[in-house]
């Protein structure tokens, strides 16, 4: 039995032979799908986004009308060099190593502000997968408007998550803002929809201030100018609404908090928070709030989270969130498709998973030049966005293309609506996108996210209800008029035989006649129509109790 024992102990050991910590690089040097890149075409794309969206952030953050060149050259089959730069606000040499040589470091994840990146990973990993798929470092330069110009070589040290900085010159030139140039081997460039073209044209429709420079393989220039002037506020970090917040989110909050009592770490770590709030909170617990935050128990904070749902609150503030806008959406998309219909709404601000404000704008065209063109049919299309942010794969996991799916479409007067002209637009915004993978393409399933974005859809559904059957009723009423008017023909001649009189005067009188009955028709019983059904479509919302509304209340405290 001893002998049997000691055995189980050496196979044991040499069981953890091998074992080793791996770093987060060599994790998504193996796993570079979670990345985004896990094809040719998704994966040239997936540059683009990280360049682009970068630009953007820091841009906004530094309150400057963005300027963006992208260029993308053939080197051999399957083989190019990608370059990128923008007017931003340039970073600080000491920071350039991390943020392009070192995964999960950045200023945005540790934040609760409105950016299309978060997590720290996004431009690190275009380093990765260059050198991955050539061997090559990135060539970066920046400057921050100090009249120093610097341009760096590096690459990532895979075991060490850190960069490796080949070749650092410095220069003097009155530039500023960021430029990075790459190599890349197995990626595929096309002008389809889910190409960089396409990406960069969603792009500047959701970013109307934003002016992109493009040029393709081919020397194709394209312009995606601005159409707007106005620089978008800088994203504000905000903190975390009571609602939806977990035992966890609180265990840790109060750890890090500097506040000496509960009741003061409360008000100072969240949103909506007051000294009144916590007198009603202090009234659903068996505790003092006024103890020591960083003494709080588990089953505390069970309590204090119990309390939260049981108090109401105002509605999250909407200063940490900039959406495009209901006029930009209508003159960046809506107008370039001339449809037959449109309507544009932006839904008050909500609260997903851990007190996180969030806000869903839609939009809808319906003819004209909506949809898209497959063969020689037009499917409905869908443009799916996050912060702005077009969201080009994964689209079939996606929180938004479920909550499309599961609106009735019928009920709204579009009865094949896959095969319809229809365009839908939909933008999440949030201080924290819940994204299904680090290739940020797709939403996760939130619950309230998809209720939201279902209850916009919905909203906008029932407007083209109301203006499609207004359209239905005219067309009656015209086909009415032109029997009436015919057979009022045949009834002049008759009448002005029997009568003696003008025909045509008798034709005129008839189809006078005509016109005020077809106009003032049933008038009583048409507004009494149009208002039962908006009455019963505006009950819609209120009937689908498939996910609560959270409790917040409306007016000052």
């Amino acid at each position: 039995m001893v002998n049997m024992t000691a055995g189980n102990e050496r196979e044991a050991d040499d069981l953890f032979k091998e074992f080793r910590e791996t770093s987060i690089t060599e994790f998504f040097r193996k796993n570079r799908a979670h990345l985004g890149y896990s094809g040719k075409l998704r994966s040239l794309t997936t540059i683009v986004h990280e360049i682009v969206t970068n630009a953007l952030d820091a841009c906004e953050e530094a309150g400057i009308l963005p300027e963006i060149q992208i260029g993308i050259d053939s080197l051999g089959v399957e083989h190019y060099r990608v370059s990128g730069s923008d007017n931003g606000p340039g970073i600080p040499i000491k920071h350039v190593p991390d943020v392009f040589g070192k995964m999960l470091a950045g200023t945005k994840f540790h934040r609760n502000v409105q950016l299309r990146g978060q997590q720290g990973i996004g431009v690190a990993g275009v380093t990765l997968f260059s050198q991955i798929t050539t061997g090559k470092p990135i060539k970066v330069k920046t400057s921050t408007g100090n009249g120093k110009v610097h341009e760096i070589e590096l690459m990532i040290d895979i075991t060490k998550n850190k960069a490796d900085i080949l070749k650092h010159e410095e220069y003097s030139e009155y530039w500023r803002g960021t430029g990075i140039g790459i190599e890349v081997k197995g990626v595929k460039f096309n002008l389809g929809e889910r190409g960089p073209f396409e990406y960069l044209r969603r792009t500047a429709i959701a970013n109307p201030h934003t002016r992109i420079t493009f040029i393709d393989p081919e020397g194709r220039k394209t312009i995606f100018d601005r159409s707007s002037e106005k620089i978008p506020k800088p994203p504000v970090p905000v903190r975390a609404h009571p609602k939806g917040l977990e035992v966890d989110e609180i265990i840790n909050m109060a750890k890090a908090t500097k506040a000496r009592k509960a009741n003061s770490f409360l008000v100072t770590s969240l949103s909506r928070m007051s000294n009144a709030k916590v007198k009603e909170i202090q009234e659903y617990v068996s505790f003092d709030l006024d103890k020591n935050p960083r003494k709080l128990t588990w089953s505390e904070c069970e309590e204090i989270i119990n309390a939260i749902e049981k108090t109401k609150f105002l509605a999250p503030s909407m200063e940490g969130l900039e959406a495009i806008g209901e006029e930009h959406v209508r003159n960046a998309v809506l107008n370039i498709l001339d449809p037959e219909f449109e309507a544009v709404l932006t839904r008050p601000p909500k609260v997903h998973s851990g007190g996180i404000p969030f806000q869903v704008e839609v939009a809808i065209a319906v003819g004209g030049q909506a949809g898209r063109n497959v063969g020689e049919g037009t499917r409905y299309e869908l443009m799916r966005f996050a912060n702005k942010a077009p969201l080009l794969f994964d689209a079939g996991g996606c929180a938004i293309t479920k909550a499309v799916s599961s609106v009735d479409w019928k009920r709204y007067g579009i009865k094949d609506f896959e095969n319809s002209p229809v365009t839908v637009f939909v933008n999440v915004l949030s201080t924290h996108i819940p994204y299904i993978s680090a290739g940020k393409q797709s939403i996760a399933e939130d619950r309230k996210i998809m209720k939201e974005v279902r209850f916009a859809l919905m909203e906008v559904g029932r407007r083209f209800q109301l203006y499609h059957s207004r359209k239905r009723r005219a067309l009656e009423k015209e086909a009415k008029k032109q029997i009436l008017l015919r057979y009022g023909s045949e009834l002049a001649s008759a009448l002005a035989q029997l009568s003696n009189k003008n025909e045509e005067k008798i034709r005129k009188a008839l189809q006078k006649l005509v016109d005020e009955r077809i106009t003032g028709m049933d008038l009583e019983e048409e507004e009494a129509n149009e208002s039962e059904m908006e009455t019963m479509l505006e009950g819609e919302s209120e009937d689908d109790s498939e996910i609560p509304e959270a409790d917040f209340t409306t007016e000052e405290e």
